[in-house]
């Protein structure tokens, strides 16, 4: 227990380090970009001010996820992690359309840019974004995951800002400022979009993908003493921590040492499986379930 606590207050410290880096510095990027005149900046900046929401999120959601289940929530806190998840898909996807109808228009009419500027930023984009990416690198929490990887496409993202303003520096190809915006944000809008699809798949309790239902009932009916298996159900808590529950027919005869035996053997293949919560239901015969069915 006090490895985990330690471990869970070190994810915690770096993603509360990573989220204010990341936030001081998009509110920065959105000064830049005004001042360079640069929709390439204004477009990392609104990525990075996703990022940081999505940071913010995680912190507090890092903490509110250990909180035991209680009377309002009895399988505990882990499903906000959802919750965050679709507000900053929201965020990200209002601010890449504002992106997109500043920097369209200027393909027809480029705009100069200052290109000492977008350097600048560039380098600074370069080093703030991949201290934070650092920072989270040995983290194993999937918001930890998540985020290091949205961190380390900005990496790459504020590379090609910065190969763009080198050549600004030496050319007059304005119109390289917008279109490398226009590639930016359609690259978040599909990634955001993505993952806003796996997101309302968890709410709306789908299968998650790694999950074979099939698969875990041929596994139940190759326990000795299972005749059958019913109502066997997947779903996820957050996208990391999933749930089973299932009813399983023996024989009518069996004895209580061999349940026990059968319990014992459910309950490591339950394991093995990294379900984080199970409920596994003994039937003795095909007419011993007391589950109410209403077309379901």
């Amino acid at each position: 227990m006090t490895h985990e606590y330690a471990h869970h207050r070190g994810t915690e410290a770096n993603l509360r380090s990573s989220f204010a880096l990341n936030l001081s510095f998009a509110l920065l990027e959105i000064i830049g970009g005004l001042m360079t005149n640069s929709v390439a900046i204004l477009s990392d900046a609104v990525h990075d001010l996703g990022d940081s929401i999505s940071l913010g999120l995680a912190w507090q959601l890092e903490r509110v996820a250990q909180r035991e289940g209680d009377q309002q929530f009895s399988y505990g806190y882990k499903r906000f992690s959802l919750l965050g998840a679709v507000i900053s898909t929201v965020v990200l996807i209002v601010g890449s359309i504002f992106i997109l109808s500043e920097a369209i228009p200027r393909l027809l009419t480029p705009q100069q840019t200052n290109a000492e500027g977008m350097v600048l930023f560039a380098i600074m984009g370069v080093a703030v974004n991949g201290f934070a990416a650092l920072r989270l690198k040995g983290d194993k929490t999937l918001n930890a995951r998540v985020v290091a990887l949205h961190l380390i496409e900005d990496v790459l993202g504020w590379v090609a800002v910065l190969v763009v303003s080198i050549i600004l520096l030496f050319t007059d190809f304005y119109i390289l400022d917008p279109l490398l915006s226009i590639l930016i944000t359609i690259y978040i809008l599909y990634s955001v979009l993505k993952n806003l699809k796996q997101t309302l798949a968890l709410f709306l309790q789908a299968v998650p993908d790694d999950i074979d239902v099939s698969s875990i009932d041929e596994r139940l009916n190759d326990i000795e003493h299972v005749c059958s298996t019913h109502h066997t159900h997947v779903w996820s808590l957050d996208g990391e921590h999933h749930v089973l529950t299932s009813h399983i027919v023996v024989d009518e005869d069996v004895s209580k040492e061999q349940v026990l035996a059968l319990r014992k053997e459910i309950l490591e293949l339950v394991r093995e499986l990294a379900f984080t919560h199970s409920t596994i239901e003994i039937e003795f015969g095909e007419d011993d379930c007391g589950v109410m069915d209403s077309g379901m």
